[in-house]
C-alpha cells in the first residue's frame, strides 16, 4: 500500500508554526492594526483620474501599464446613484488587476458622523466591494487639517469622526485598510496667527505650544492623528505648487523640494519620520506638479520631469522604505471661477506619457496587475435599477414611440375634441402648469434625498432638468406680460421690470443672510445649503466631481470688530449663498436687460434679437468667458444661459403667433415630429448609465461609451450643449401641445396640484431652501431609505402646496 504520507517537517519548522499560531490567537487586538504593505523599497504606482471622461483601462493605455492603485472620491452620505458608480469604479480597477483607494468626503459636519452615519456608510461600502479581491483603502477625510476643506481644523471632531467609520468598516469589510492622510504642514495654519479656534474646534487642541496663539509654532499634525489602533497607513499630500494667493505660475521645482516636504528621513520632527518611521506605518503620498496652459513661463515637461524625478527617487531611497504607495493627480482642475485650468496630470499628452513612462519604469514603483485581473461577478456599469437589454429594450423604446404617435392621432377623434384647452382666461394656465413641473424638478433636485421622484424628474422627460425648463418659462411668462404694453408704454415696462429685478435681488440677499445666519446655530446641521459637493457637471468639468467648497468662505470676517473689507462686495454681489439658490442673480441680470429685449421685438427686430443672442451663446460655450463675479455664473454663466431666457421671450411675445401657426392643418406632422422627437431625445436620457434609483429603468441601447461621447459632447449642462438646448424647445413644445390637447383630462389629474404651484413658483422657490434645511436635520432621512425618502417628498411637495393654497407669508416672501 503506498504511503500518502509526505516527509516529516523538521523540527524548527513545527516549533515555528505553533508560535505563529500562538501569537495569532494570544497577542492583543488594539494594540496596533495590521498594515497590508507592498515590499520595502518597492512603493505602489496609484493614480487618481477624472473618472467622469477617463477610466482605468485608458489610463494604462496610455502609461502602457496599469496602476496597481486606483483612487476615486466617496460621498458621505452616499446614495444609491453613488453606489453604482463605485461599483462601476471597483468593476474597472478589479479589470486592472489593482486595488482601490476610496476618498471619504463628508457633505455633513464632522461631529454628526457618528456610528449610526458610519455604519450606513460600511454597510453601504461592504455591498459594492463584496466580491472585490483588491485591497479596499479608505482615506477618511484628508486634508483635515487644512482651511480650505469643509472639514478642516475641527481635531476633536475629526478624530471622533475617523475611529467611528474606522469601527464600522471592521465591523462590514473584510481587512480595510484605513488610511489618514494630512496636506503638508509647511504654511500651517494657512492663515494669520490668531488667538480665537475656528468654528467647531477648541483653541488649547491647536495651540500645542500652549502661548495662547495658534500659529506657524503649533504642531500641523498631532491634533489631528486619530491613534495608532485606527491607522493602518498614514498619508500626505505633498505637491509642488507656488500658485501663492490664488496667482498662477508655472515654476520648476527646487532641488531637494519634495524631501523637505516629507520632513526628511533623518529629521525628528518630519512628518516622515514621526508618522511613517516612527510609528512603522506605509506611507501614501498623492502628488503632483502645478502646471497651468494660461500661465506661460516653463513647458509642462520642464515643471514635471524634475518632479518626477525628485518623488521617484525618493520613492526608491532606502531611507524612505516605509513610502508604500506614491498616487498621482490624473485630473484637471479649474480655478478662480474657471478662469485658470490646472493641468495636473501626466499622462494626457503622449510625448508627456512617454518621458513618465520611462522614469517610471526606472524606478522602484510597482505597477499593476497586483491581483488577479477578472471583472466583478454580479457588477455591471450601471448602478442598481431595472435595465432592460438586447430585444427587450428596443420592443420598450418601440413601444413608448408607438405610445407617442397614437397620443398625436388620439386628439383627432371626435370623442376626444372635449378635452381640448378652451379657458376663457386672458391668462394661459397651460404655461402655469409647465412651470409647476419645473419648480417641482429643481425641488426634488435641491432635496437630494434618493426617492422614487429621482425617477420621474431626473433628466427622465429627456436630457433636460427644471432649471433649463424654468429659466425658458419665465422668460416666456414675461414677453407674454409685458409684450403688450411695451408698444406704447416702454417707460411702465422699465419701471415695472426694474423694480422687479430690485425686488429678486433684496428677496436673494435677505435669504443669502438668512441662511448664514441659521448657520451659526451649533445644533443645526446646515451643510446642505452652506457646502456644495461638485457632481462633475459645473465649470470645474467632470474631474472636480467629488470636490466639496464652501459657499460662505471668509463670512466669518462679518463679525470682526472692524467687518473686514472683502466680505460687503461678496455679498452685495452675490459671491456667497445656497448653491440651490444662486440662479436668482441671473434672473436679476435678465430682467434688468429684458426691456431691450422687448423694445426690440415691438419693432419687429425678432430675427436680430435671436441673432444676437445665438452669438453670445456661441462665445459663452467657446470661450467661457465669465462677465460677473456673482456665484451662478459657476453653474448658469450669464452669456450661454441668456440664450434660454431670450428664446422664452420672443416665444412669449409672439405667443399667439406661434399657437395659430402650429394649428395650421398643413403644419401638423411638424408638430407630430417635434413630439416624437421628444420621445426620442427622453428614450436616449434612459439610456444612460446610471440609474437614480433601484426601481429606475434603464434601458441599453447604446453602449456607454458612445453614450457618454454624445452626451459630454452635446448634452452638457452647464454650458448648455446644443443637444439640450434642443431637447429643452422640444419638451416644451410637445408638453404645450400635449396639454392643449389634453387639458381637460391632465388638469383634472394633475392639475389641482401643479397650477397652484407654477403660479407661485418665486414663492416655491424661496421657502424650498429653508426646507432643505429642515430636512437636512431629520436623522431618519439619513439613512438613505428608499421608501422612508419618497415619504418625505411627498410631505415636502404637499406642505409647499398647503403654503400656497393658504397664502402663507405672501405678505413677505414674493411670489
Amino acid at each position: 500500500m503506498t504511503s500518502i504520507v509526505g516527509p516529516r517537517p523538521p523540527l524548527p519548522a513545527v516549533v515555528a508554526a505553533l508560535l505563529t499560531v500562538l501569537a495569532l490567537v494570544l497577542l492583543p487586538a488594539g494594540s496596533a492594526r495590521a498594515a497590508q504593505t507592498p515590499e520595502p523599497g518597492a512603493p505602489y504606482l496609484g493614480a487618481v483620474l477624472d473618472w467622469g471622461t477617463d477610466s482605468a483601462a485608458g489610463y494604462a493605455d496610455r502609461l502602457g501599464e496599469p496602476a496597481a492603485v486606483y483612487g476615486r472620491p466617496v460621498p458621505l452620505p452616499m446614495d444609491d446613484r453613488e453606489q453604482g458608480y463605485l461599483r462601476h469604479f471597483l468593476s474597472q480597477v478589479a479589470a486592472q488587476g489593482g486595488h482601490a483607494l476610496l476618498t471619504v468626503r463628508p457633505d455633513v459636519a464632522l461631529d454628526r458622523v457618528d456610528e449610526a452615519r458610519a455604519a450606513v456608510l460600511a454597510g453601504q461600502l461592504a455591498d459594492v466591494a463584496q466580491d472585490f479581491d483588491g485591497t479596499v483603502f479608505v482615506r477618511f477625510a484628508p486634508q483635515m487639517n487644512a482651511s480650505w476643506v469643509p472639514w478642516g481644523q475641527q481635531p476633536e471632531a475629526y478624530t471622533r469622526a475617523f475611529r467611528a467609520v474606522a469601527a464600522a468598516l471592521d465591523d462590514r469589510l473584510e481587512d480595510p485598510v484605513m488610511v489618514w492622510s494630512p496636506t503638508v504642514g509647511t504654511d500651517y495654519p494657512f492663515r494669520a496667527p490668531t488667538s480665537s479656534a475656528p468654528e467647531g474646534a477648541d483653541l488649547a487642541s491647536l495651540d500645542t505650544d500652549g502661548n495662547g496663539t495658534w500659529d506657524r509654532d503649533d504642531d500641523a499634525y498631532g491634533p489631528y492623528y486619530p491613534g495608532d489602533d485606527v491607522v493602518d497607513w498614514v498619508g500626505l499630500s505633498a505637491y509642488h505648487d507656488e500658485t501663492g494667493s490664488g496667482e498662477a505660475r508655472n515654476t520648476v521645482p527646487g532641488p531637494d523640494e519634495f524631501s523637505t516636504l516629507l520632513g526628511g528621513a533623518g529629521a525628528s520632527d518630519g512628518f516622515y519620520a514621526a508618522y511613517a518611521a516612527a510609528r512603522d506605518k506605509p506611507l501614501m503620498v498623492e502628488t503632483g506638479s502645478f502646471w497651468s496652459p494660461e500661465a506661460g513661463g516653463p513647458s509642462a515637461l520642464e515643471v514635471k520631469a524634475p518632479w518626477w524625478d525628485q518623488v521617484l527617487a525618493t520613492a526608491s531611497s532606502e531611507a524612505y522604505d516605509r513610502i508604500g504607495a506614491v498616487v498621482w493627480n490624473e485630473t484637471v482642475e479649474e480655478r478662480t471661477g474657471g478662469a485658470v485650468a490646472v493641468d495636473w496630470r501626466s499622462t494626457a499628452d503622449p510625448a508627456l506619457a512617454a518621458a513618465f513612462r520611462e522614469r517610471v519604469q526606472a524606478s522602484s514603483l510597482v505597477a499593476g496587475p497586483v491581483t488577479e485581473q477578472a471583472a466583478l461577478p454580479g457588477a455591471a456599469p450601471s448602478a442598481p435599477g431595472i435595465v432592460l437589454q438586447g430585444p427587450v429594450a428596443w420592443a420598450a423604446a418601440a413601444a413608448v414611440l408607438g405610445a407617442g404617435l397614437l397620443l398625436c392621432l388620439l386628439p383627432r377623434a371626435r370623442s376626444a375634441r372635449a378635452w381640448r384647452y378652451a379657458e376663457p382666461s386672458p391668462r394661459d394656465s397651460r404655461i402655469d402648469m409647465l412651470r409647476g413641473v419645473a419648480i417641482v424638478f429643481v425641488v426634488v433636485n435641491h432635496v437630494g434625498l434618493t426617492s422614487l421622484f429621482q425617477s420621474f424628474t431626473q433628466e427622465a422627460v429627456g436630457v433636460v432638468s427644471g432649471a433649463e425648463l424654468f429659466v425658458l418659462l419665465s422668460g416666456a411668462v414675461l414677453g407674454m406680460v409685458y409684450g403688450p404694453r411695451v408698444r406704447g408704454a416702454l417707460g411702465e415696462v422699465v419701471d415695472r421690470t426694474t423694480a422687479r429685478a430690485w425686488k429678486l435681488y433684496v428677496t436673494a440677499l435677505v435669504v443669502v443672510l438668512l441662511v448664514y445666519a441659521l448657520s451659526r446655530i451649533p445644533v443645526l446641521e446646515s451643510g446642505a445649503v452652506t457646502t456644495f459637493t461638485d457632481q462633475g457637471t459645473g465649470a470645474a468639468g467632470a474631474g472636480a466631481a467629488g470636490s466639496t467648497y464652501d459657499l460662505y468662505a471668509g463670512m466669518d470676517g462679518l463679525f470682526a470688530f472692524l467687518v473686514q473689507a472683502h466680505v460687503i462686495p461678496a455679498v452685495l454681489l452675490l459671491q456667497v449663498g445656497p448653491w440651490q439658490f444662486n440662479i436668482m442673480g441671473l434672473y436679476v441680470v435678465l430682467i434688468l436687460v429684458s426691456p431691450l429685449v422687448l423694445a426690440a421685438l415691438a419693432r419687429g427686430r425678432a430675427w436680430l434679437v435671436l441673432l444676437i443672442s445665438a452669438g453670445l451663446y456661441t462665445v459663452g460655450t467657446v470661450f467661457r468667458i465669465r462677465l460677473l463675479p456673482s456665484q451662478f455664473e459657476d453653474s448658469f454663466p450669464l452669456l450661454v444661459w441668456q440664450v434660454l431666457f431670450v428664446l422664452g421671450m420672443v416665444a412669449g411675445f409672439y405667443r399667439r403667433q406661434i399657437v395659430s401657426w402650429f394649428a395650421d392643418r398643413r403644419r401638423r406632422p411638424l408638430l407630430v415630429a417635434c413630439l416624437l422627437l421628444a420621445v426620442a431625445l427622453a428614450l436616449f436620457s434612459w439610456s444612460g448609465p446610471y440609474a437614480s434609483s433601484s426601481y429606475d429603468v434603464r434601458l441599453a441601447l447604446l453602449p456607454e461609451a458612445v453614450f457618454r461621447a454624445v452626451y459630454d459632447g452635446y448634452f452638457g449642462r452647464t454650458y448648455l450643449g446644443i443637444g439640450r438646448l434642443v431637447n429643452v424647445l422640444l419638451v416644451v413644445v410637445a408638453g404645450y401641445a400635449l396639454l392643449s390637447a389634453y387639458w381637460a383630462v391632465l388638469r383634472r389629474a394633475l392639475g389641482w396640484f401643479l397650477i397652484p404651484l407654477g403660479r407661485a413658483s418665486l414663492y416655491v422657490f424661496v421657502m424650498h431652501v429653508f426646507l432643505i434645511l429642515a430636512v437636512a436635520n431629520i436623522p431618519v432621512l439619513e439613512q438613505g431609505d428608499l421608501w422612508v425618502n419618497t415619504l418625505a417628498y411627498v410631505a415636502v411637495l404637499g406642505l409647499l402646496w398647503v403654503m400656497v393654497r393658504t397664502r402663507f407669508l405672501f405678505g413677505i416672501v414674493p411670489r
